[in-house]
């Protein structure tokens, strides 16, 4: 079946924002001075939080290749690695060379998501495959779950990008892992970070196979997440998970034709809607989970040819088209205009 579009919320990537701050200082002074991000930007930013797993604000995205020839040049074999880096020995520092290759997968991933590059996506891949021959569940449980959890979000977006299920499957694996070590009584953040991208994975590897378990499977994870949440100290990742709980739900209702589900998906979307206006966030993230909400709501119109419903989804999406076409992506901007006149038709049908 094809399920209708909803957008998902990302967070911001610690494990990108760490490898940046771990590796600048192998850049020149000026290649390290240009990593602050522009903060004179006019204009707002409707893809933020938006473009995917590899979202980080802290530093620009300008310092990303630089990072990459630094840090493949620390970890070349040949005897000259220039002036940027210095040697990174496997024999003699394992753990710090392990490390070293977390740092560039996680740059390369940001390339890869930023130029939409598979090749990118797989090489970052094969950094952290490295880093775990060094990095063991017994000997470095820690940084072994973080490599884990590493490798599962360059899967989940490569998956993503390919629409294919294989990388899909690696990523629940390498999250799994994860959780071995970051349990919720001692990694808490971890933890729920962790079970959010597991949500993640699990709603895309159910768009992709159409099955209803993965999607209940994403809905559980997502509740596991929200557990470890409050609005206080993670009013974004609360939103997040609230907005994409809702989408897995969104989808698993359209699967299942089950207008319960639906019913439950507009809840979250509220919850999501209600959280990023009390807690201020940027206004188009509030939108995303506003147009969510109402084309969900279109859905169960549909299903149930609920005339008042329909009626009022063709309102929602008429005020969201005249009161925040700023805060709208052009391809989202086209969903509302499409789901409008869905709705207007529905109405006539009805």
């Amino acid at each position: 079946m094809n399920f209708s579009t909803n957008y998902i919320i990302f967070p911001p990537n610690k494990a990108l924002e760490r490898a940046i701050a771990n590796s600048i200082g192998m850049l020149s002074a000026e290649a390290a001075t240009a990593a602050a991000p522009d903060t004179k930007v006019a204009v707002a930013d409707n893809f933020r939080y938006a473009r995917g797993n590899y979202e980080q604000h802290r530093f620009s995205a300008r310092v990303y290749e630089n990072l990459r020839e630094a840090l493949e040049a620390a970890l070349a074999d040949t005897a000259d690695t220039g002036d940027l880096a210095a040697k990174i020995s496997r024999a003699q520092e394992p753990l710090v060379w392990a490390e070293t290759q977390n740092n560039l997968g996680n740059i390369l991933a940001a390339l890869g998501q930023q130029r939409r590059d598979a090749a990118l996506f797989e090489q970052a891949t094969l950094c952290f495959g490295k880093a775990l021959e060094e990095f063991t569940q017994e000997g470095s449980p820690l940084e072994w779950a973080a490599t884990q959890y590493n490798l599962g979000t360059a899967n989940q977006s490569l998956g993503r990008l390919l629409e294919a299920t294989p990388p899909l499957k690696i990523a629940v694996d390498a999250y799994t892992n994860a959780l071995l070590v970051w349990t919720r009584e001692k990694s808490p953040e971890e933890w729920m970070y962790t079970m959010h991208q597991l949500g993640a994975t699990l709603h895309t590897f159910g768009k992709q196979l159409k099955g209803n378990r993965q999607f209940q499977k994403s809905v559980v994870a997502y509740k596991n997440a929200l557990a470890a949440l409050d609005a206080d100290d993670y009013a974004l990742e609360l939103v997040a998970t609230h907005n994409n709980r809702a989408a897995a739900l969104h989808h698993l209702g359209e699967s299942e034709e089950n207008p319960d589900r639906l019913k439950e998906a507009i809840n979250s979307y509220e919850l999501a809607l209600t959280v990023s206006m009390e807690q201020q966030l940027p206004i188009h993230v509030a939108v995303i989970s506003r147009v969510n909400k109402a084309t969900v709501q279109n859905v169960l119109a549909q299903m149930t040819n609920d005339a008042v419903l329909a009626e009022e989804v063709a309102d929602e999406f008429e005020v969201i088209l005249e009161c925040f076409p700023h805060a709208l992506q052009p391809l989202c901007l086209k969903h509302c205009e499409e789901q409008l006149k869905k709705a207007q038709s529905q109405l006539n049908v009805i």
